[in-house]
């Protein structure tokens, strides 16, 4: 059973992840307004205009607030199947490389290792790509210095990771520890995580039409402004009330459009990368501590390494 079940209402209340911080000034404002417009209506002033209902249609501002929120929602699920390709093709990548590529010496092991935690590094890099964030202490651990601080001056640092295991794949090729099927497999596999950070890369940067967002909050702003001319001659003293939660709900719907449209940032409703890029480094970890058939490692090199600490 969810949490959403066992504590509805603990969800149903709770402040944060949700969007009223973000919409109680509007909704305020309109209930405020509905409120002056009871007074007016209290005192004789003639402000029921109920005509006002057929300004702007009930259908045609739902249509556009649900076109908007599902435009939002679309953008949100792609970035999660771009992630999830992410992690699969990661875990798929550094399978093939831990089996199939053998290590005869510590060196050859530990280039292996280095390998797969650039894996992990070229996530770690497309999450701080796609927050326009600096590099930094995440990646320092996952590379050596040099790596680091070349890739601190690097545009798009990402790619730069990718092309550091393409060019390791290619160096196993070169000493036919990989043949060409299983070095075409291992880069296909690399290209789908250059086409998964093309596709978050898409998104962050096709934001939505301006003139359609602006068109939106012009239709909402008017139609709340409208409801207590329409409400006041029944609702009276309700009327500011009843505009304010109407309103919290219209302009509720499209802050979550806002809020999901860019699934990639720190907010509550973003999407989990921190945890995400946690998890793969927890699954490479886990399988460095696995040993493939494929190494035979000799008794006084297997020594060697329990002495170092990394067998």
């Amino acid at each position: 059973m969810g949490i959403e079940r066992r504590h509805w209402f603990r969800v149903a209340l709770q402040l944060k992840g949700s969007v009223i911080p973000s919409v109680i000034g509007r909704t305020t404002i309109c209930g405020m307004f509905g409120i002056l417009v009871s007074v007016l209506s209290h005192f004789g002033v003639p402000v029921a205009l109920p005509i006002l209902a057929s300004l702007i249609p009930n259908i045609v501002l739902g249509l556009l607030l649900v076109f908007r929120t599902n435009t939002a929602y679309d953008r949100f699920w792609e970035g999660r199947k771009c992630w999830g390709s992410i992690v699969n093709t990661s875990r798929n990548l550094a399978r093939q490389i831990w089996i199939t590529i053998a290590a005869h010496t510590p060196v050859d092991r530990a280039g292996k290792i280095a390998a797969l935690r650039l894996i992990v590094a070229f996530a770690v890099a497309t999450k701080l790509h796609l927050r326009q964030e600096p590099i930094n202490d995440e990646l320092e651990v996952l590379m050596p210095s040099e790596n680091y601080f070349k890739l601190k001056a690097m545009n798009n640092p990402p790619l730069e990771v990718a092309f550091w295991i393409g060019d390791y794949l290619q160096q196993q090729a070169d000493r036919r520890l990989l043949d060409s099927y299983q070095l075409a497999a291992m880069q296909n596999l690399l290209n789908l995580l250059v086409d998964a950070l093309g596709g978050c890369e898409r998104i962050l940067r096709t934001p939505m039409p301006l003139a359609y967002a602006i068109h939106l909050k012009q239709l909402l702003l008017l139609y709340c402004l409208s409801l207590p001319f329409q409400m006041v001659n029944n609702l009276g003293w309700w009327t500011g009330p009843v505009v304010a939660l109407i309103s919290f709900t219209l302009f509720g719907i499209e802050e979550i459009g806002i809020e999901i449209e860019n699934p990639f940032g720190h907010d509550p409703n973003d999407l989990p990368l921190d945890t995400i890029c946690a998890t793969m480094l927890r699954n490479i970890e886990d399988l460095i501590t696995l040993s493939p058939s494929s190494e035979q490692i000799q008794p006084g090199i297997q020594c060697e390494l329990a002495d170092e600490g990394r067998w």
